[in-house]
């Protein structure tokens, strides 16, 4: 069944690319009346644009993933209703599920980060730990599934640690901080035609030839699944962005 539920990812990511192309010149308007908008530097007429365009982008991706949920804990063979009794099996796979909701909660975090640094300003101080506090959700959910703090070591550290190092709570702390980095990496360039949303693209075509590839190959099946749910709909509102923004 897990080439149906791609299979409807895919749709629902089409859907998502049309429906965002349509809804950013309607709103276009919209965000410069409410004076969420800047000059276009590289263009010599300098025209008006929207700012603040990623709370839509975002909301979009948001829809896209809410229509998805029911798919793959619907057709999923896992997820099936017990034929005898209609109610859920016993090998109905809750963990995945936290992590879908852990991630999409921590997505709106984000998104929200977002729009507030552009209507606010925030300060970089506030720019640094909210992104962290958006990931507690799905580090909490990573904590009660797994809690494997385990890191595999380069070559040249393995003769004095060993193959692997159990990191503790610093794994925790890491991957707060990761989040931070990779926030911030992306929104340093925000202002540069095309540049900001274009690494998005290349990041998530990326991440999808890999899923795809592990996948063929039969490597941790489940997780690369989860992965290609998330980042097809995401390339696509991302595409839609791009080809106003180049």
């Amino acid at each position: 069944m897990s080439g149906i539920t791609i299979a409807i990812s895919a749709l629902i990511a089409a859907c998502a690319y049309f429906s965002t192309i349509r809804m950013i010149p309607k709103f276009k308007d919209m965000f410069i009346k409410a004076g969420l908008y800047g000059k276009d530097l590289c263009k010599r007429e300098q025209p008006q644009i929207p700012e603040s365009f990623g709370v839509l982008i975002g909301c979009a991706f948001l829809v896209a993933m809410f229509l998805f949920i029911p798919i793959p804990f619907t057709f999923e063979e896992a997820a099936l209703l017990d034929v005898n009794t209609g109610a859920k099996p016993a090998t109905f796979p809750h963990e995945e599920f936290a992590e879908m909701i852990a991630a999409l909660l921590s997505i709106c975090c984000m998104i929200l980060l977002g729009f507030a640094d552009d209507v606010l300003d925030l300060r970089w101080r506030h720019k640094l730990l909210l992104p962290t506090m958006g990931t507690l959700p799905l580090l909490m959910v990573y904590y009660v599934n797994f809690n494997i703090t385990t890191v595999i070591l380069p070559k040249f550290a393995r003769p004095l640690l060993g193959y692997s190092l159990d990191i503790g709570i610093f794994y925790y702390i890491y991957m707060g901080m990761l989040a931070v980095f990779c926030t911030n990496a992306i929104n340093i360039l925000a202002g540069i035609n095309g540049l900001e949303v274009g690494q998005s693209i290349v990041i998530s075509a990326s991440v999808l030839c890999f899923n795809i590839i592990e996948l063929a190959l039969g490597h941790q099946v489940d997780c690369h699944k989860f992965s290609i749910y998330l980042m097809l709909p995401f390339l696509a509102v991302s595409l839609a962005l791009w080809k106003y923004n180049k």
